[in-house]
């Protein structure tokens, strides 16, 4: 009974905070923090995605559609009374901009991946290649986790990997603690590697195309070059933390010799798609092509010769599409409505922009560990790309905020492989709690301190 009256009881609480967001332009906030209607509107709708993400009360695709909806109909009046040159397509375009279609080329290669089974050959082929050693073995299931996650879903790699390590946990002892340290590696590494590629993750996404927008154009082998450091420092850690917390001892592992069969025509055409985009991607800047443009061609490549059909198109990954564009046109609210420039007279005046920095990335952890990497990231970018900071400032601002929300990993709810490795059995709370603590205070401490170095350095 409880279980039928909470999610109408969740929905009675959504109702109540969109009413609260529509009431409080008028509760006289304006007069007392001197912002116009269309800043006080845009605080409003700020606020009620802020509870809506971290609460979950409704889907969080749906959060992105009610974010438009207020735009458009409430919000833009209030914009252009304020003589502002502004039109609807202002708040459309996130929904199928060159970063939308970037990730949908991202899900797309993934798909025509799985199809293939080229994921799985991979990580059997980084087992069969570390023969059983443990410290290796470990190493190999976190390059192979990474690796995968910088091209596709890190919840898929997180359940391919899983049904891959899972029998070979049963060589080894029933207290062995290593049992426990292989599982964990999965999720925590899958996490990691949504860093290392502009697809690799949704908050990537967003910062990017917030990044466009204000004119910083990041290629796609940029973004790798500025965070492969990051990616590399944390996964060392990582593999030398759950050695540490979880050693193997004497324990040996044996791989099965599974047959392999050879490629088809299926697998040779899904690596050719898929080596095709990589260097397009990496090099298509030089040649005056986007990245979304580029993301046309595996779209394309893949329903063209059949790798995947319409059942394949309709069972892509739509709410995260939608989640991403709603963060952005939450951005395009706060831009147009001018309020970055309020929030930044309430920061300290005489703080660093080093403080700023850790300011804004220890909110980002906080965040990051009780919502969604996607909303923290949806809720803080817009934020910070709407200071007046020089570009290298702003561009190592977002890269902080970024990457931190993917070493933001300490509850079985942070993200969805913590949650499938958690459902194994084989892990607990305080397993991912003790690694994930490391990984948030890594990636903090990295975020504040080495990574603007390097930042400053390449840029």
């Amino acid at each position: 009974m409880l279980a039928q009256l909470l999610p109408h009881r969740y929905k009675i609480f959504a109702t109540l905070a969109l009413i609260i967001a529509l009431i409080l332009p008028s509760t006289g906030l304006a007069e007392l923090s001197h912002l116009n209607d269309a800043q006080t509107k845009t605080v409003a709708i700020l606020l009620l995605a802020a509870v809506l993400w971290v609460t979950e009360w409704v889907p969080l695709f749906v959060v992105s559609f009610i974010i438009l909806a207020l735009e458009l109909i409430w919000l833009m009046p209030s914009v252009q009374a304020l003589d502002i040159a502004a039109s609807d397509s202002l708040f459309f375009s996130p929904f199928f901009s060159n970063i939308i279609l970037l990730f949908m080329g991202g899900f797309v290669l993934s798909s025509i991946m799985q199809k293939a089974a080229l994921d799985s050959r991979l990580a059997f082929w980084i087992l069969k290649l570390t023969k059983g050693e443990p410290k290796i073995t470990l190493l190999g299931i976190i390059a192979g986790c990474i690796f995968l996650s910088m091209w596709m879903s890190n919840t898929a790699t997180a359940a391919m990997m899983l049904t891959m390590i899972l029998p070979l946990t049963k060589q080894l002892r029933f207290d062995s603690p290593f049992r426990v340290g292989l599982i964990l590696a999965i999720p925590l590494s899958c996490n990691l590697g949504g860093m290392g590629t502009p697809i690799g993750t949704p908050p990537n996404a967003i910062a990017m195309s917030y990044l466009t927008a204000k004119g910083i154009d990041v290629s796609f082998l940029e973004w790798i070059i500025l965070t492969m450091p990051f990616l590399l420092i944390t996964a060392g850690v990582l593999w030398l933390g759950i050695l540490k917390v979880y050693p193997p001892g004497n324990d040996v592992l044996e791989m099965s010799e599974a047959k392999i069969e050879p490629f088809r025509a299926r697998q040779w055409f899904t690596l050719f798609i898929f080596v095709f985009t990589v260097i397009g991607w990496l090099i298509g800047g030089q040649f005056g092509l986007k990245t979304g443009t580029i993301a046309l061609f595996p779209i394309i490549a893949s329903f063209w010769l059949g790798l995947l059909d319409q059942s394949d198109f309709r069972a892509l990954p739509w709410d995260v599409l939608f989640m991403v564009s709603g963060g952005i046109a939450l951005g395009v609210a706060i831009d147009i409505s001018d309020l970055g420039q309020v929030i930044l007279s309430f920061l300290p005046a005489t703080g660093s922009f080093e403080m700023l920095v850790a300011l804004m990335v220890m909110v980002g952890a906080v965040l990051g560990t009780v919502m969604s990497n996607t909303a923290t990231a949806g809720l803080l970018i817009p934020i910070v790309v709407s200071l007046a900071l020089p570009t290298n400032q702003l561009l190592v601002m977002v890269l902080a905020i970024t990457l931190n929300c993917s070493t933001a990993m300490i509850l079985p709810i942070s993200t969805p492989p913590n949650a499938i490795a958690f459902g194994s059995g084989m892990i607990g709370v305080k397993d991912i709690a003790r690694m994930g603590i490391l990984m948030n205070v890594l990636g903090i401490i990295l975020a504040i301190t080495i990574g603007p170095i390097y930042w400053f350095l390449v840029l």
